[in-house]
């Protein structure tokens, strides 16, 4: 494995160095540059020969030694909204953790999900599926729901190191992001996407319709196969609920204040298009009211043991990477360099929608998924004339390519999820690069018929 590592990094290096000298695609030298310190960062971060977090210092430094840009412009993602709301996931679970909260709604939620290991992935997906509808972020729901999890993982014999609560963290990060692709307000890239349709097209989606349109596929069959695919790579058995007993005490009101204070993020979470306030400043509020030395939710110890900087350093490294693709017009660059790649024609319906979700697949891994619809969505009327399909129809295949995730650095809330559980991410390449084959295989071609049958297309 470490060989098949190091040859990939090889190749990187390769297409790194020829990136450079030969300026491929009408690239200028600092364009190819730029791709090739792209290129390499990608590999890193691919292969894992390197923390996650060096590779993202790599990028860093190598952007800025070369000029290529202003330390303003790389460390700019330590503004982005996406990187506080990390912040604030690592403290309200450090909160819930340490209060015993997590431990309490462990206990109530055992009976339910502790029939076998299946019972409880499943019913870990469920959750994550349900609160996809009530809460616009992915961090909020894995700031929630990964405690809680991981509690009941170690309370049904899933101890650390092992494959069932692996598992569990991965159903976890998985679960409470990948299905809310489908539901338009529920994560960072969706609302990028119509913001950016709104603003450069004019063109505006019903909730209902674009629910309809996405979630029976890759909402509801998607998460099927990726319950299927944890049980797969992860299979583990828990202990039968009658080991522990049930718990009778009455919550503490260190407990019964942290829920109050959480009921009233949800709520603030879940209200967002009312009042306007972004998700990551209401999580870094109930940060700051958590963070109070005399309330005691979370003491300075546990603050400095719960916040994982190397983590933030690997989410901003993808969002660096994000933004310097698209400002350096990369972005442009390999989205039309697919486009020509690709064999579109006119009143071939099945291989124009195939080829249109592979060109969003294949610009997402470079621009991550939050930055691919400020690259492809001002193509939409272009690809529109060239395939005979509407525009709404064009801008709906993007949808298919920023949720098909290769490789795990594309969506930075998976990563945060597992640093969140205290889990490697190298786990979830596994269940990335599955899905991707399985959505390419069956998902798609799914879709196709899907939309054939509403009329989409």
């Amino acid at each position: 494995m470490i060989r098949l590592k190091e040859t990939i990094l090889a190749i990187a290096l390769a297409l790194a160095a020829w990136t450079v000298i030969t300026l491929p695609a009408g690239m200028t030298p600092d364009q190819g540059l730029t791709f090739g310190i792209v290129l390499l960062t990608l590999s890193l971060w691919g292969t894992g020969l390197v923390p996650g977090y060096v590779a993202s210092t790599f990028l860093f430094v190598s952007l800025i030694l070369t000029g290529l840009s202003t330390p303003q412009e790389v460390f700019s993602s330590f503004s982005s909204s996406a990187i506080w709301l990390v912040v604030a996931g690592f403290v309200i679970g450090a909160a819930i953790t340490h209060s015993g909260l997590g431990v309490r709604i462990g206990a109530l939620a055992r009976p339910h999900l502790s029939k076998s290991y299946a019972a409880l992935i499943a019913g870990l997906m469920v959750l994550g599926i349900a609160l996809g509808f009530v809460m616009p972020s992915s961090l909020g729901r894995a700031a929630v729901l990964v405690p809680v999890g991981m509690t009941l993982a170690g309370s049904l014999g899933l101890e650390k190191d092992t494959l069932g609560r692996t598992g569990v963290a991965v159903i976890i990060a998985i679960g409470t992001n990948m299905p809310s692709f489908a539901i338009l307000p529920s994560n960072i890239p969706n609302i990028i996407f119509s913001g950016v349709a709104e603003q450069s097209l004019g063109v505006q989606f019903s909730y209902a319709d674009y629910l309809m349109l996405h979630y029976p596929i890759l909402g509801v069959l998607k998460s099927v196969f990726i319950v299927g695919l944890v049980l797969y790579f992860f299979p583990a058995r828990v202990s039968a609920a009658s080991d522990e007993p049930a718990m009778t005490s009455l919550p503490s009101r260190s407990q019964l204040a942290l829920l109050a204070i959480l009921m009233v993020t949800l709520g603030l979470w879940s209200t967002d298009q009312i009042h306007g306030i972004n998700a990551a400043w209401v999580g870094l509020t109930t940060s700051l009211v958590l963070m109070i030395p005399k309330l005691g939710f979370v003491p300075p110890p546990i603050f400095k043991s719960s916040v994982d900087f190397s983590m933030i350093l690997f989410v901003a490294g993808a969002l660096t990477l994000g933004t310097v693709v698209n400002a350096s017009g990369l972005g442009n660059i390999i989205a039309h360099a697919v486009l020509q790649m690709l064999p579109f024609q006119e009143g071939r319906d099945f291989l124009n929608f195939i080829s249109l979700s592979l060109l969003g697949i294949s610009t997402s891994i470079f621009t991550t998924s939050p930055g691919m619809p400020a690259v492809l969505v001002p193509l939409a009327p272009e690809l529109a004339q060239t395939t005979d399909f509407s525009l709404s129809a064009v801008l709906m295949t993007q949808v298919i390519g920023f949720s098909t995730i290769l490789l795990p650095y594309q969506v930075g809330p998976l990563i945060v999820a597992m640093g969140l559980a205290g889990e490697s991410t190298r786990p979830l390449l596994k269940v990335t690069l599955s899905l991707f084959v399985l959505t390419l295989l069956v998902l798609v071609p799914l879709d196709f018929l899907w939309w054939k049958i509403l009329g989409q297309i």
